[in-house]
């Protein structure tokens, strides 16, 4: 086991340094900069300004630069908010993002596996129908529609929960942004779960223990559950990647101090090393995930670590 986590991670590094050559080059070709809307200041300042982050210099050579402070762990100072560098932006934003992401995957995985148990073992009863429809539409409807809607219900008229902004230690700031998040996860693993279980009950193995007579909730827990299990913590690595990188969005609806905000802020105002900080981080982050994800899906079935 611990080969197979060497060798997989020793995988990461060269994706990560093709991830970053890719965005650094992609973000200088470009139109505009970061300094662009300053239209009132001098040329003589406008220069000075280029010349201080190193914009005057060839783009090999910043890209030398970056990568030379990234090796060191030094993302570098943010163009456009000069009293903070990259690093202590992602800091201050981490702990929201992760708190919503955090909760949306739990919900997600609490209510989507049982839906999924639920609809495979009434298989083309009413109770099936039902969870499939529901989950058809939880993946058809983006979260940019889900998020101003529930902020309107729960939100303004029923006045339930708070529609904006964070205070640390307050879940009634995460429910909302919680939900929009989870909503079409659970759908995804509900419907991974039902197929994967129809799919495992056609088992020999599984007819083997029918024809015991043991019951259907001991066949159920002891031998069908572990590798109906598997799909979804495939499924697992790049869900908890997009329960994060999904929140650029509800993090702008629902006014939280997030990584996702700053990441639009970034992108918006052509804020170099902030963008770049970001996208290091959110590659770091899935390729990580994706890293626990085949460490797990190798304890689950051993076949896996051995090929």
């Amino acid at each position: 086991m611990l080969r197979y986590a060497l060798r997989r991670l020793a995988g990461i590094v060269p994706t990560l340094f093709a991830i970053v050559t890719a965005a650094f080059f992609l973000m200088r070709l470009a139109p505009g900069g970061p300094f662009d809307e300053e239209q009132t200041i001098p040329p003589e300042i406008a220069a000075n300004l280029q010349a201080a982050y190193g914009l005057d210099q060839p783009v090999i050579v910043q890209y030398g630069h970056y990568l030379g402070g990234l090796l060191h762990g030094d993302l570098g100072p943010s163009f456009r908010m000069k009293d903070f560098g990259v690093a202590e932006l992602i800091g201050r934003g981490l702990p929201v993002t992760l708190s919503v992401g955090v909760a949306a995957r739990v919900l997600a995985l609490t209510l989507g596996i049982p839906l999924g148990l639920v609809a495979a073992r009434r298989h083309n009863r009413w109770v099936d129908h039902a969870v499939m429809a529901t989950a058809l539409v939880g993946i058809a409807v983006p979260n940019f529609v889900v998020a101003p809607v529930l902020a309107l219900v729960f939100g303004i008229r029923l006045n339930w929960l708070p529609v904006a902004g964070w205070e640390p230690g307050r879940p009634e700031f995460v429910l909302l942004p919680a939900i929009t998040l989870a909503l079409p996860f659970i759908a995804y693993i509900a419907r991974l779960t039902r197929g994967s279980l129809l799919e495992v009950l056609q088992a020999p193995y599984i007819r083997t223990a029918r024809a015991k007579g043991l019951a259907s909730s001991t066949i159920l827990r002891r031998h069908a559950l572990k590798p109906t299990l598997l799909p979804v913590v495939s499924f697992l690595g790049p869900a908890t990647a997009a329960l994060l990188t999904g929140s650029l969005v509800v993090e702008q609806v629902f006014g939280l101090p997030g990584v996702g905000r700053y990441f639009v802020q970034g992108a918006i105002n052509r804020d170099y090393t902030l963008v770049m900080g970001m996208v290091v981080f959110y590659a770091a982050l899935i390729l990580l995930l994706n890293l626990a994800v085949d460490l797990l899906y190798g304890w689950l079935d051993p076949r896996i670590r051995h090929e």
